[in-house]
């Protein structure tokens, strides 16, 4: 791809390190301009099969070494790294990010797959002290890790390649086989992924790439008993379905929410101010961890609104190519319109708009609401666009409610210069993670990330995902006394 104007490409199903071609195709636009940029192919149940056919035979044959899965996960970084321009573009064009926004998902792609490499070197698993239980003297245990088959990999529109790649590298890395379906929307990150892992040494059918609508093709993959594993990124409604459908399989769900931070009265209210203006509207709002529910203390909200509302106003707005724009266009212009629908629904309900309000296309500028109820859609629900609600509370026990006050649990950040309240926080917020004296949007690709309740099950992070995708097998030796 080398510009908006560039040919129409075209991007088949990858099965076995062959590219096959189907029947049907797809149009992949470009988010800003709305002009087609790509196509992709269409898979039919057949395809899906075949997929996982190649992805077991891969698996049941593979020879390739940890070192070796190592090695070719370390070149696939340097390769990334060498194609910054390429992939950065490539995200701006597919799903609307600013030049900023895809920098940032580019790094830490580069990290994660450096991450894995180096977790493939630590692998390992523990003795198991049976020699301690009578009658069981002669006996010496230990555990070791085992890769589970095949990983049925489902990603979301918003990080594409990065959300692909700590799915993939860690299945990699865990000596697992892939069949991945990217979101129809902004596929063709999934296969210069797999461009890079295949230009890095990954032999043909370790990764495989179907594409087509997850009712279907997520289905077709859901119905498959060959699939030892499942991990998807989306809606708590998708996550929900899957874990119904995939039976006693182990799944990875990383879900939705809508995040609350805290701004207490000693906060640095500058520092706090700054940080959540910038984050609160990147990718246009469209992130899991996005800030959206915005609690202040009494006593400094309107020094805090102040102060953020100018920090919100210098905000630019419009062409995600340029490289001063800090928010692009949403995903699409039917979600900006629901986006826009929530905050109408909400004013009318007698919340006051303080900023934006505006939608232009698939354009949603930043919005600032007060004055919100908590079973308004805009607070209740993940809204998933570029709109934060500011909430005043009394004490910090009423804000630890409201915040908790949810039925997500993925990341929640907490302002104060208190370490007692701090450590408190972490303790009583019912969140996967808790930030302080940043936003609930901090995230380090070494960590354990994912929440709970309805913000899903399991860890991402390369050591914590490789331990969700290899199982626990125990050894037990009878020796000679």
């Amino acid at each position: 791809m080398e510009g908006t104007t560039a040919q129409v490409q075209h991007y088949r199903l990858y099965i076995n390190g062959e590219w096959i071609e189907t029947e049907e195709s797809i149009p992949v636009t470009h988010k800003y301009t709305g002009k087609v940029i790509a196509t992709i192919a269409k898979a039919g149940k057949q395809h899906v099969e075949d997929a996982v056919t190649h992805a077991l035979q891969t698996f049941r044959t593979s020879t390739l070494t940890p070192s070796e899965r190592s090695d070719i996960l370390l070149v696939a970084s340097q390769i990334a790294e060498k194609r910054r321009e390429e992939l950065e573009l490539s995200l701006v064009w597919e799903v609307g990010k600013t030049r900023k926004d895809a920098r940032g998902e580019l790094d830490r792609v580069i990290n994660t797959l450096r991450l894995s490499s180096e977790e493939v070197k630590r692998l390992s698993g523990e003795m198991v002290p049976l020699a301690a239980t009578p009658g069981s003297e002669n006996r010496l245990g230990f555990a070791i890790r085992v890769p589970k088959g095949v990983i049925g990999a489902i990603t979301p529109f918003n990080y594409p390649l990065l959300l692909s790649t700590h799915k993939v590298a860690p299945a990699l890395a865990g000596g697992n086989t892939v069949v991945l379906k990217p979101a129809t929307s902004t596929p063709i990150s999934a296969f210069l992924l797999v461009e890079i892992l295949e230009q890095a040494g990954l032999p043909k059918g370790h990764v495989n790439i179907v594409t087509g609508s997850g009712s279907q093709v997520g289905d077709w993959m859901l119905d498959d008993p060959r699939i030892a594993m499942y991990t998807f990124t989306g809606s708590a409604e998708v996550g929900t379905y899957i874990k119904q459908r995939s039976g006693l399989r182990p799944v990875s769900l990383e879900l939705g929410n809508n995040s609350p931070n805290i701004v207490h009265e000693d906060a640095d209210l500058e520092l706090a101010a700054r940080q959540i203006a910038q984050r609160s509207f990147h990718n246009a709002g469209q992130a899991c961890i996005a800030v959206q529910r915005i609690f202040v203390a009494e006593a400094i909200r309107e020094a805090f609104t102040q102060k953020f509302l100018e920090e919100v106003r210098a905000l630019r707005v419009g062409d995600p190519e340029d490289a001063e724009t800090d928010v692009g266009p949403m995903i699409s212009e039917a979600e900006a319109i629901r986006a826009e629908s929530w905050v109408k629904e909400a004013v009318e309900q007698g919340a006051e708009l303080l900023h934006g309000g505006v939608r232009e296309g698939s354009l949603v500028y930043p919005t600032v609401l007060t004055r919100t109820r908590p079973e308004m859609k805009v607070n209740c629900l993940e809204v998933f666009a570029p709109v934060v609600t500011i909430i005043p509370y009394q004490t910090i026990e009423e804000s630890f409610a409201a915040a908790n006050d949810s039925s997500y649990g993925l990341q929640a950040g907490i302002f104060t210069n208190d370490l007692n309240l701090a450590m408190r926080a972490a303790k009583v917020l019912e969140y996967g993670g808790v930030i302080i004296n940043d936003v609930s949007t901090y995230r380090n690709d070494v960590m354990p990330y994912g929440g709970i309740k309805n913000s899903g099950l399991g860890k991402e992070g390369p050591h914590y995902a490789i331990e969700e995708m290899t199982d626990l097998k125990m050894v037990v030796m009878n020796l000679k006394p």
